[in-house]
C-alpha cells in the first residue's frame, strides 16, 4: 500500500522537529516537501529561509526571502531576513538596501539595530555601526554580545572612553558565551585594562578547555603583556591540537607574532607572506604588512622592507576611506593648532595665584611620537616618587573644557578665573584617578608625546610643572614613525609618506620653540642618543631636575617594563630589553630616502647639532 502524501502542516512538524535535532539536511528537505504542495506557504517558506540560514547557504537563503519579499511587501521581518542572508553572502551593500526597507515599514527592534550595526562592520564603516548598535544597546542594555560589538567600533574609531563605559559590569551581561567573553578580553586589553582582560580570558579557557579560539586569544594577551615564553609554550600546546586547524588564518597570524618576538624573522617573513597571499581584503593587508616589514629590516633586507611599508600605507590609505571617510578626504592634517599662539600681553597678565606647586603637578614629557619618551616614562615610573600611566588624551579634554567655557584659545586665557582654573584642574585629576592610583607624596608622570602642540594649556593650567622634551635624530624619528603602524586617522595620515611627516615635524617643532620662548616653563631638553650612551648619568640630571632624591630603582626601566605587562605604545616589545643603542642611527640604511626631504628638517638638525646625510653616526 502506498503511503499517504504528508500534508504541508506534517512536513513542518517534521521540518521543526529536525531543526531541534540540529539536522538541517532533513529539515530543509522537509520543508521542500511542504513546497512542492503550496510553493508560496508563507510558513514553510519562512522557515525555509532559516534553515537555509542556518546551514550557511547564503544564496538560496537570500531567495527564499527575496520571495517572502514580493509575497509579501508590507511585511518589515521580511526584508531583515533578507538583509540577514544578503550579508551573509557576503554582500553588505544590498543588505542595506533591504534593512533600510525594513526601516521604513516600522523594524526598530534591538535585533534590527544589531545587524545592521554588524553589516556597517563588514563594510568597515565603524561610525556608522557605533550609531545604530547604540541604539541596540538602549533596548538591550545588558546584552552582551550588542555591547562587544558596539565596544569594537567605539575601539575602531578611537573612543576608548566610551568603549570602556560600554564594558563596564560585563560579568553581569546577558549571553556571555565562552567565546564572547574571550572577545570581550582581548578588547579589554587593547583598551588597555588588562587587569580587567586577563581574567576574563582565564575564565573563557577554564570553563571550556577544549575551546581553540579562547586559547588563541589567551595567547595574544600572554604576548602583548610580554610574557612570551608563556605565550609561546602555550602555542606550542594549541598547535599539537587537531581542532586548531579551525582556527585558519587567525591561528597563521598569532604564529607569525611570535616567531617574531621569538627571533625567528625568516619563519615570520614566510607566515606573512602565506597570510598576504589569502588575502582577499587589501584594505588589510596593512596589518600583515607592518610587523613583516620589521622582520625584514631586522634581517638587513632594507630596500624589500621599505617596499613593504610603502605598501603598508597604500593598504592603510584604502581603510581609512573606509572608516574615517572626513579625515582622508581632507588628507594630511593641517595642523591647524601650530598656526596660532599665545599673545605676550595676555601671558604677561596670567594670575597665577593659588597654582598647585611643583610637588603637586604632574611631570609632562613632551616630544614628536618615537623620540624615546616610553623608555623615559618607564625609567621614572621606576622611582617610588612617580607614578605614570599609559598614553592619554587628558590635556586635550582640559583644552576642550577651557574652550566650552567660551575661553578664546590660547590668545585669551587670562580671561580663565580662578574657580574655572581649579574647575579644570580637578577634572584632569578626576580622569587622571580613573586610570592610575596615586600614593601620598607620589607626583604623577604624564607621558603624551604630542602634548608638544599644548604647551599652552599645560602652562597655564600648571605654571609650576616640570617638562621634559624629548629630541632624537629627525630621520630617525621619521623613519620609526613610517615604520608604524598608527590607528589614529589623522596621525596615520600624517605618516602616509616620509616628506609629509617632514612637514608636520617641522611644523611641530616650530611651534614648540615658539611658544617655549614666550611661556618659558620650567623644562628641560633630554636627547635619546645621549640618554642612552650615558644612561646613569642622564637619569640623574632628571631625577635632579626634577627635585626628587635619588633612586637606584631607575636604572632598571626594562624591570619595571617586565613587571608592568600592558605598555600601549608601539615600542611595547622594545622597552623590555635593557637601555641599548640599537636604536640610534637606524635612517642611515634608508638614507637614499631622505635626500627629498633635507631641507625641510635641516634646521632642526643644525640647532641639535645632529650629521645629516652621508655620515655613519649621530652626536
Amino acid at each position: 500500500m502506498t503511503a499517504p502524501t504528508p500534508s504541508i502542516a506534517d512536513s513542518l512538524r517534521a521540518a521543526w522537529a529536525a531543526i531541534e535535532q540540529s539536522n538541517l539536511a532533513a529539515a530543509e528537505a522537509a520543508c521542500r516537501g511542504a513546497l512542492a504542495l503550496d510553493a508560496v506557504h508563507i510558513d514553510a517558506l519562512s522557515t525555509l529561509g532559516l534553515v537555509l540560514h542556518s546551514a550557511q547557504k547564503f544564496d538560496a537563503a537570500e531567495e527564499t526571502y527575496g520571495t517572502l519579499t514580493r509575497l509579501e511587501p508590507d511585511q518589515p521581518t521580511h526584508w531583515m531576513n533578507l538583509a540577514t542572508a544578503r550579508r551573509g553572502a557576503g554582500n553588505p551593500d544590498s543588505a542595506l538596501t533591504a534593512y533600510a526597507r525594513a526601516a521604513t515599514l516600522g523594524e526598530a527592534s534591538a535585533n534590527f539595530y544589531f545587524n545592521l550595526g554588524l553589516t556597517h562592520i563588514d563594510r568597515k564603516d565603524y561610525e556608522s555601526g557605533r550609531a545604530v548598535l547604540a541604539k541596540a544597546a538602549e533596548l538591550e542594555p545588558r546584552d552582551a554580545e550588542i555591547h562587544y560589538y558596539y565596544a569594537l567600533c567605539c575601539y575602531e574609531r578611537v573612543r576608548t572612553e566610551e568603549a570602556l563605559a560600554a564594558l563596564l559590569n560585563w560579568e553581569l551581561f546577558s549571553g556571555l558565551t565562552q567565546e564572547i567573553v574571550a572577545d570581550l578580553g582581548l578588547l579589554l586589553m587593547k583598551l588597555g585594562e588588562p587587569e580587567r582582560a586577563e581574567p576574563a580570558m582565564r575564565q573563557a579557557v577554564a570553563a571550556d578547555p577544549a575551546n581553540v579560539r579562547t586559547q588563541m586569544t589567551l595567547i595574544q594577551l600572554l604576548e602583548r603583556t610580554n610574557r612570551v615564553d608563556e605565550a609561546t609554550r602555550m602555542l606550542q600546546s594549541l598547535e599539537a591540537n587537531p581542532r586548531a586547524r579551525s582556527l585558519g588564518a587567525e591561528l597563521v597570524n598569532v604564529q607569525a607574532q611570535l616567531a617574531q618576538r621569538n627571533g625567528r624573522h625568516e619563519q615570520a617573513i614566510q607566515l606573512f607572506d602565506t597570510l598576504l597571499a589569502q588575502n582577499k581584503e587589501p584594505q588589510l593587508a596593512h596589518l600583515l604588512q607592518f610587523p613583516q616589514a620589521k622582520s625584514q629590516d631586522t634581517l638587513g633586507r632594507y630596500a624589500q622592507a621599505f617596499d613593504t611599508l610603502n605598501a603598508a600605507h597604500e593598504s592603510q590609505a584604502l581603510l581609512l576611506r573606509m572608516t574615517a571617510p572626513l579625515a582622508s578626504a581632507r588628507g594630511a592634517p593641517a595642523m591647524t593648532i601650530t598656526r596660532f599662539g599665545v599673545d605676550p600681553a595676555d601671558v604677561a597678565s596670567w594670575d597665577e595665584s593659588g597654582a598647585p606647586g611643583i610637588e603637586e603637578s604632574p611631570v609632562f614629557i613632551v616630544a614628536f611620537p618615537r623620540s624615546g619618551t616610553t623608555l623615559l616614562e618607564l625609567t621614572l615610573d621606576a622611582h617610588p616618587a612617580l607614578k605614570s600611566m599609559d598614553e592619554q588624551p587628558f590635556v586635550q579634554n582640559a583644552l576642550d573644557d577651557i574652550v566650552a567655557l567660551g575661553v578664546g584659545y590660547p590668545e585669551k586665557l587670562a580671561t580663565l578665573t580662578p574657580a574655572q582654573l581649579q574647575t579644570t584642574r580637578s577634572r584632569y585629576w578626576e580622569r587622571a584617578k580613573r586610570k592610575v592610583a596615586l600614593q601620598p607624596q607620589q607626583r604623577l608622570v604624564d607621558k603624551n608625546p604630542l602634548n608638544i602642540l599644548r604647551l599652552p594649556v599645560i602652562r597655564r593650567l600648571f605654571p609650576n610643572s616640570p617638562v621634559i622634551l624629548a629630541v632624537r635624530h629627525p630621520c630617525d624619528v621619521l623613519l620609526s614613525c613610517y615604520m608604524q603602524h598608527f590607528r589614529t586617522p589623522d596621525f596615520a595620515l600624517l605618516c602616509r609618506d616620509l616628506a609629509t611627516l617632514a612637514v608636520g615635524y617641522r611644523n611641530t617643532f616650530d611651534f614648540w620653540y615658539q611658544q617655549h620662548a614666550l611661556l618659558r616653563p620650567y623644562s628641560m631638553q633630554l636627547r635619546y642618543e645621549t640618554f642612552v650612551d650615558d644612561f646613569q648619568n642622564q637619569i640623574r640630571d632628571v631625577v635632579e631636575f626634577l627635585r626628587l632624591p635619588w633612586s637606584d630603582a631607575v636604572l632598571q626601566p626594562h624591570s619595571n617594563a617586565q613587571s608592568r605587562g600592558f605598555i600601549s605604545t608601539p615600542s611595547y616589545s622594545q622597552v623590555v630589553e635593557p637601555v641599548n643603542k640599537k636604536a640610534v642611527g637606524r635612517w642611515h640604511r634608508y638614507e637614499s630616502h631622505f635626500e627629498a626631504i633635507l631641507p625641510t628638517i635641516r634646521p632642526y638638525l643644525e640647532r641639535w647639532h645632529y650629521e645629516g646625510l652621508g655620515s655613519s653616526n649621530s652626536r
